[in-house]
């Protein structure tokens, strides 16, 4: 993250950022103070979302860091409320809180299953719900982070696929409920993302990362940034009327298996 703050785009704009402590979301967070807004983040961690914070402030932005746990209706509402105390009225709430592990349904306890689901799903709604109230409408944008495993059917990916199609559809009938309060509701769906602990333990080896990069139909990682430059223009007057829609930044991984093997014409009859 650099010193400089080129763009002020959301200047005078407040975020509020779940999920906040490290990867995807924290490159999103970073990108919005960069573009000038305050940003309130949480994560249940304090220490960790404390110093993500830091790494804001030490940038010239203007962020604060608060342990909650997005699992926890109370906890994230009282979040919110200080947020908006002491930031001012909320413009842009993103929500992107995950759990994910591998493995087989047969494999997973009940509770394996139900974590994974509190924390994205029910995390989402939470967030969502809960900062309805500390809206400055209209004009609010709320941004839920999905994945591909909302509508990619994937073996030992039950919990995430289960939770993550739970997002996309609460994603669109919440654009229906609160659009007419100028309340915008979108998602993003990252594809493989470099540097991430979701990649890190879906190929967690140098030759599975290889195996995945081959499938992709632009054969690489995105970055970081790639997810954070759309979530700046879902929040930008750019977006201003879209609403209910999943963006798919994901080089093509929604589009199935792009590896030279598929690519082979099927031998003739």
């Amino acid at each position: 993250m650099t010193s400089a703050f080129k763009d002020q785009m959301l200047a005078g704009k407040t975020a509020f950022v779940a999920g906040g402590s490290s990867g995807i979301n924290l490159g999103i967070a970073q990108a919005l103070a960069r573009a000038g807004a305050r940003v309130g983040l949480i994560s249940r961690d304090a220490g960790r979302i404390e110093a993500a914070a830091g790494t804001i402030r030490a940038a010239g932005g203007s962020a604060l860091g608060l342990a909650a746990d997005v699992r926890d209706f109370d906890a994230v509402e009282a979040a919110l409320a200080r947020t908006r105390a002491e930031l001012g009225a909320i413009d842009i709430v993103v929500s992107g809180a995950a759990g994910n592990f591998l493995a087989p349904a047969l494999g997973m306890s009940a509770n394996g299953f139900k974590t994974v689901v509190d924390i994205d799903l029910i995390g989402t709604f939470n967030v969502f719900r809960a900062s309805f109230a500390h809206l400055n409408k209209p004009g609010a944008s709320l941004i839920a982070i999905t994945a591909p495993q909302a509508h990619n059917a994937m073996m030992f990916q039950v919990h995430a696929c289960a939770a993550k199609a739970g997002i996309n559809m609460m994603v669109k009938c919440l654009a229906m409920e609160w659009g007419p309060a100028g309340v915008r509701v979108n998602g993003i769906s990252p594809g493989p993302i470099a540097d991430t602990e979701g990649m890190a333990r879906l190929a967690p080896t140098a030759e599975m990362e290889q195996r995945y990069k081959a499938r992709l139909a632009l054969r690489d990682y995105g970055d970081k940034s790639d997810i954070a430059d759309t979530a700046l223009f879902l929040c930008s007057d750019n977006s201003r009327y879209i609403t209910g829609t999943i963006i798919d930044c994901d080089g093509g991984s929604k589009l199935g298996d792009a590896s030279a093997d598929a690519l082979q014409p099927p031998p003739r009859a």
